[in-house]
């Protein structure tokens, strides 16, 4: 238990046999922006035994456009002391993406391998992005990021059209509980024109124990310098509606972080995300979107990083009511 919990990266799937779900988050984005697919392998163990199944998901942002491709329970396999998975003949890990996808809804072939990877900076304290609460037992859900940046070589050919990935930019995450939060907002880019940078925020709204509360895990890598803006750094967090997207106000001892997302609502795509003991339609996602982020040192108001991220990842999911602030 201690070494998945250490390593949050791992599949922490071992011994479960129903209301679990694990799913891992590869978005790539190949250099000229013109093509943007986010590959979701994951295992749902759903409360009734013909719901399980394994999964993956394919995004194509361009298009706009799911295909949930559904493998039995034991079509998943993981291996125990490093993150690598498969589903079918498709594999994953933080080394490389290999496809081998061939049935009615779609066929996709090919391999991206992944370098120069950056990650979450950890510790033992606090494990991945998501910290002590990995330690914490029987949340409803846990994140972790996998790579908050990294670059690809290879290309994939997905429905007849070849994608050379090679020079352009990748991302992972994942998710493991029982169910998504009863809200969240998650935005997510690596394409900054400005510099080499790359964001990732995350907003719920959890249950836990007889209560709940609004966390957050927002990270901003610029360079190699790593800005941090988390529920357990006392950051304060201030989420508004600004029309059909959101604004966020980040402040902490140190550092303060304003982020604007603007999406096309045409361009959403309706994902499936756990709820209820199984895989349901739920989880509304952009890749198209842009975020405006500005960094200045809290003290002096000094400029430290400002920039638009492009083939930028957005999701408002749930009651929004839940994380937005009051007045909003």
């Amino acid at each position: 238990m201690f070494a998945v919990q250490r390593n949050p990266d791992l599949f922490h799937g071992w011994g479960k046999r129903r209301d679990f779900f694990e799913g891992w988050y590869f978005k790539l984005v190949e250099p000229r922006q013109e093509q943007v697919f986010a590959f979701i392998p994951g295992l749902s163990l759903a409360r009734q035994v013909e719901d399980s199944h394994s999964f993956i998901q394919v995004v194509d942002g361009r298009r706009a456009r799911l295909q949930y491709l559904r493998y039995p329970v034991d079509s998943f396999h993981s291996q125990r002391r490093i993150f690598a998975i498969e589903v079918g003949a498709s594999s994953f890990s933080l080394d490389r993406l290999s496809l081998q996808i061939d049935g009615p809804q779609m066929d996709a072939r090919g391999v991206v391998e992944f370098s120069n990877t950056k990650r979450w900076p950890d510790s033992l304290l606090n494990p991945g992005s998501m910290g002590f609460y990995n330690y914490l037992p029987r949340m409803q859900c846990y994140s972790q990021v996998c790579a908050m940046d990294m670059d690809l070589v290879g290309e994939l050919e997905i429905d007849g059209q070849r994608i050379d990935f090679t020079g352009g930019r990748g991302y992972v995450e994942k998710n493991w509980g029982r169910a998504f939060p009863i809200s969240w907002i998650w935005l997510q880019s690596n394409n900054f024109a400005e510099r080499r940078a790359s964001l990732s925020c995350s907003l719920g709204h959890i249950p836990f124990l007889a209560g709940s509360f609004r966390g957050f895990l927002v990270g901003l890598l610029v360079e190699d310098q790593f800005y941090e803006f988390t529920s357990i750094n006392r950051t304060k967090a201030r989420v508004e509606r600004r029309g059909n997207d959101i604004s966020i106000d980040l402040r902490n001892a140190r550092h303060r972080l304003t982020i604007d997302a603007v999406t096309n609502p045409e361009q959403f795509v309706l994902l499936k995300g756990p709820r209820d003991g199984r895989m349901e339609p739920l989880v509304q996602e952009n890749l198209l979107g842009q975020v405006r982020v500005r960094l200045t040192a809290t003290d002096s108001d000094r400029l430290l990083f400002a920039g638009e991220g492009r083939c930028a990842g957005v999701e408002y999911g749930g009651e929004q009511m839940h994380v937005l602030d009051p007045g909003d």
